[in-house]
């Protein structure tokens, strides 16, 4: 049996909530998969990456499975709510350069969105990608080292800011790490923000807005 091209967990039309572009409807395509962790429970603890709240484990959600990149770009299209411009697509994961590929890329141009990708960093980024934010997990090694966001969740005692302040990125955001220490996290990136002022900060906006 032949195996489907994109593996994608969801589709979503929302708000972007984070980084540079929050507060900007956008259509979410969270792809299945990830190379750090394999999103069970059992094995976060032996993970590179042990702090995502995110699931992205098979294609159960409002996803599927897609033969082509011209199916997928269908299925997004479908799900944009708003007027025929400034339509915006953000491809998360997981880990969506694990699958995202040129094709998927010149698809969606195809139809008129600007491409985001939403990626640890570890892998080869396609071209035509309209907007690039890495989010480096740990002491994994980075593949991209230039894009328009680097945004690291604060503290991970493995990525400390100073790792990253050689690279080439437009825009250097500090995220407080959620969970049960997030008021403390978020201190120490305000207080690190305003020590270090090339560092802006990154809240979650759309846990405190209560949408998707």
């Amino acid at each position: 049996m032949t195996m489907a091209h994109y593996a994608v967990k969801e589709i979503f039309y929302t708000l972007q909530g984070e980084g540079r572009q929050a507060g900007r409807s956008a259509v979410f395509c969270r792809f299945a998969g990830c190379n750090l962790w394999s999103g069970r429970e059992r094995d976060r603890a032996g993970a590179i990456c042990r702090f995502c709240d995110t699931d992205f484990v098979g294609v159960d959600g409002d996803g599927g499975r897609f033969q082509s990149a011209a199916d997928l770009a269908r299925a997004i299209v479908s799900t944009w709510r708003g007027d025929g411009g400034h339509r915006l697509v953000v491809l998360t994961g997981g880990e969506p350069l694990l699958q995202v590929d040129e094709a998927l890329v010149e698809a969606l141009h195809a139809l008129a969105f600007e491409v985001a990708v939403e990626t640890n960093g570890t892998l080869a980024a396609p071209g035509g990608l309209d907007w690039v934010a890495v989010s480096p997990k740990a002491d994994a090694p980075l593949a991209i080292q230039r894009g328009d966001e680097l945004k690291l969740v604060y503290p991970q005692p493995e990525a400390p800011p100073e790792r990253f302040e050689g690279l080439a990125f437009d825009h250097y955001l500090l995220q407080p790490m959620d969970g049960p220490d997030l008021p403390a996290n978020t201190a120490a990136a305000i207080a690190y923000c305003l020590a270090h002022p090339r560092w802006r900060l990154s809240l979650q906006s759309h846990k405190y807005a209560g949408i998707r």
